[in-house]
């Protein structure tokens, strides 16, 4: 299932991203100046070339000023430049903006597509269903007997039978309209080339009387090794979600739980699906304001960063690594409950998946420096949870 660490790195992707962004948007704003001070070719009247490009390399220079000061001396130009430059901060403050909420909902977004995985995985079993009453249906409108397994022996099994007539799948399906419309043909080709051949399957589809537990086994099978592994599908996969490498074991995880519920409670019990988290509103709201808070207050913990660092560059520190250490600091501020040495030890481990192979000692002894300090200072304040010393 989701989990914390997860939701961090979604929050750091969602954070690079935007990062990127901000890169391009400043572009951006340098065009807009140089669209300002560009020739009118369709007017009547001779074009100062030397002066509009003049102008518009003092306002791209006031621009590149106020953008690393927060102002700009505005007393030795004239009013057409200055108003140039004016525009081109507005334009760029409010790509900022849009950006900075676009990337937050993208963020959620694709966590939230993770569930329509979850949910879409599940609904395989459903196809699969189809598939076979469909070739039943055609075996019976040729009249001629057939050779080959006798795969009605699936539409009985038991859990996939609960787990489809289940109304909290039903509902999920409906609610979030999931559908593989035409990537059904996959699925088809899966069916007929790999699992009416898989000789796993076949031995359950040969059990005079499977049982209950056989019924379980049969599914976890066909998920654990058709589902998971076929290349054609993980393919399909990666088409519908740029991070299915990562996303995909949390998307096992769900199905593999709920499988396992659906053939072990009693046949009597309402059984419902499993929630993306233990507490997803909770958890929803802990990485949105990760999200947001560490993009808000980044000028903040830039300068914190270059105080820790006094030996380095701070422009010379990968900027993922910044990234990392920004949200590291947001966390221990802003969020009482999670201990200090959680949010170290949480923040170590992402460094070492997405970062250079000299992060995680940089990662440690910064956050580890900064920690005692902010502590000391006061800055740093826990309760309940937070509290327990991890030391």
């Amino acid at each position: 299932m989701l989990n914390r660490r997860t939701l961090r790195i979604k929050a750091m992707q969602a954070i690079y991203a935007y990062k990127q962004a901000v890169g391009s948007d400043y572009l951006l704003a340098l065009d807009h100046i140089s669209e300002d001070f560009a020739p009118d070719l369709n007017s009547m009247e001779v074009q100062d070339r030397k002066l509009l490009e003049g102008r518009k390399q003092i306002a791209t220079l006031l621009f590149k000023e106020w953008h690393e000061t927060g102002q700009f001396d505005a007393e030795e130009s004239d009013k057409e430049t200055v108003d140039a430059v004016n525009r081109a901060i507005v334009y760029y403050q409010n790509l900022l903006k849009k950006d900075y909420t676009f990337y937050g909902n993208q963020m959620l977004a694709a966590v939230e597509r993770i569930y329509d995985h979850y949910l879409g995985t599940l609904q395989i079993l459903e196809v699969l269903v189809s598939l076979v009453e469909e070739e039943e249906e055609k075996k019976e409108k040729r009249f001629t007997a057939t050779s080959g397994p006798d795969v009605t022996r699936f539409l009985q099994n038991r859990v996939v039978q609960r787990l489809l007539r289940s109304k909290s799948y039903q509902q999920h399906i409906i609610r979030r309209n999931i559908s593989w419309g035409s990537d059904i043909s996959e699925i088809r080709a899966v069916y007929k080339s790999i699992l009416k051949q898989d000789e796993a399957f076949l031995n359950y589809l040969a059990l005079p009387q499977p049982t209950l537990e056989d019924d379980l086994e049969a599914v976890k099978h066909i998920f654990k090794n058709i589902i998971f592994k076929e290349k054609n599908l993980q393919s399909l996969f990666e088409e519908q979600d740029l991070n299915w490498v990562e996303n995909k074991a949390i998307v096992r995880s769900l199905v593999n739980k709920t499988i396992k519920i659906f053939g072990e409670e009693p046949e009597e019990e309402e059984v419902q699906l499993l929630d993306l988290s233990a507490n997803w509103e909770d958890d929803k709201a802990f990485f949105e304001e990760l999200y947001f808070q560490t993009v808000q207050e980044e000028e903040r913990y830039e300068a914190m960063i270059a105080e820790s660092v006094k030996n380095w560059d701070v422009e010379r520190v990968a900027m993922l690594d910044k990234i990392i250490l920004k949200m590291a600091l947001c966390e221990m501020h802003i969020f009482r409950s999670i201990p200090v040495k959680v949010t170290i030890n949480e923040y170590i481990e992402i460094s070492k998946l997405y970062s250079t192979p000299k992060s995680k000692q940089f990662i440690n002894g910064v956050l580890d420096k900064m920690a005692q300090d902010l502590t000391t200072k006061g800055e740093i304040r826990k309760s309940g949870r937070g509290l327990i010393d991890n030391k």
